[in-house]
């Protein structure tokens, strides 16, 4: 059942949801003073310059002992041990949003000293931002679309989405900014390998659209679909489907196919989206400068660094043009339109 649980740390309530394990953890918000970040060009400059700071503390620190620290803290931190995972080329959909909840608002069993020390590190505090930029400019990618077509049925498909926390931050903020904008049937598509992480997404959203939720009332729903980007079929079954009536569709790829997939992937799943007038596409592109590409040295995550650039030739292939851009720490989120196209 969805509940109210206070924050330790801040006295604010939030809205907290299950896991398939049992474990109960707040469910972002990103207009909630508990789970908002401070993402102004300011900020995101802060934020640099710790980061690059941090990194310089950790070379002067010999690797073996470094190593040996880590070993030692992942026994008691659950978020460490996921970031270090040996076999793991990403971090899983429901670790992903663990960070996403910030340093202050972790729950047991993740709340242990060292696990708010990585949520509250610099490339911690970055997985925040992305959430809040991508959700921001999903929002108002669609905005002057729903007010135009009221009652037309919304579609959110949300690739490699995890827990989808992108889409329903998106809808949080368009409830906010244009309160009718909803009043339609909406459903949100995750395509995700994993089953996890969109099962606590669809507890998240039933917390949310219960009495007192920020989408209380609302006529949303939410359903997983087993999805490998490499292979576009599905998506084109079900954007065939979902064309057959009137609709509004637009899709988003937080922190997976944009900075996980080949050049082929992104290509192909960006010209079966456009076939099918998909409008907006978000989502987060990994970075190509200097303290990206040196981060990435070291890391076992098989990350992209494609940069804005080479990015904007590869959606121009399948045509769409980025037409905004969020700066941040190690990605980039943008907001792509068909070619020609300009958002409101």
């Amino acid at each position: 059942m969805p509940a109210t649980t206070p924050i330790p740390s801040k006295g604010f309530k939030t809205i907290t949801a299950m896991t398939a394990e049992g474990y109960e953890l707040p469910v972002i918000d990103v207009t909630h003073p508990a789970f908002a970040v401070d993402d102004s060009p300011e900020a995101v400059g802060a934020l640099r310059a710790a980061f690059i700071e941090s990194e310089l503390r950790r070379k002067r620190v010999p690797k073996f002992l470094m190593n040996l620290f880590i070993r030692l803290a992942a026994r008691r931190s659950l978020l460490l041990r996921a970031l270090m995972r040996s076999d793991a080329a990403f971090l899983g959909g429901l670790s992903t949003y663990v960070l996403k909840v910030g340093a202050d608002n972790l729950v047991a069993p993740f709340d242990d000293r060292i696990d708010r020390k990585v949520a509250g590190s610099p490339a911690g505090v970055a997985i925040r931002v992305r959430l809040q930029q991508t959700a921001r400019l999903l929002a108002q990618g669609l905005e002057q679309d729903l007010v135009a077509r009221p009652g037309i049925p919304l579609h959110l498909i949300n690739i490699g989405g995890g827990s989808a926390i992108d889409s329903l931050n998106a809808l949080i903020l368009l409830r906010r900014s244009a309160r009718d904008a909803l009043a339609r049937p909406v459903m949100i598509h995750v395509l995700d390998l994993d089953a996890r992480a969109p099962e606590f997404g669809a507890n998240a959203l039933a917390a949310l659209r219960a009495a007192d939720g920020p989408l209380a009332g609302q006529n949303i729903c939410l359903a997983h679909q087993h999805y490998a980007w490499d292979d576009t079929e599905p998506l084109a079954r079900l954007l065939d489907k979902l064309s057959t009536e009137p609709a509004i569709m637009a899709a988003s790829s937080e922190g997976a196919l944009f900075e996980y997939g080949t050049d082929d992937a992104v290509i192909g799943n960006l010209r079966v989206l456009r076939a099918h007038d998909v409008r907006p596409v978000t989502g987060s592109v990994t970075r190509a400068d200097d303290v990206t590409l040196e981060t990435l040295t070291n890391s076992r995550f098989k990350l992209v660094p494609r940069g804005i650039e080479k990015f904007s030739a590869l959606a121009g292939r399948a045509g769409y043009s980025v037409v905004r851009v969020e700066p941040a720490l190690l990605s980039d989120q943008v907001m792509l339109c068909p070619d020609g196209d300009l958002p409101a």
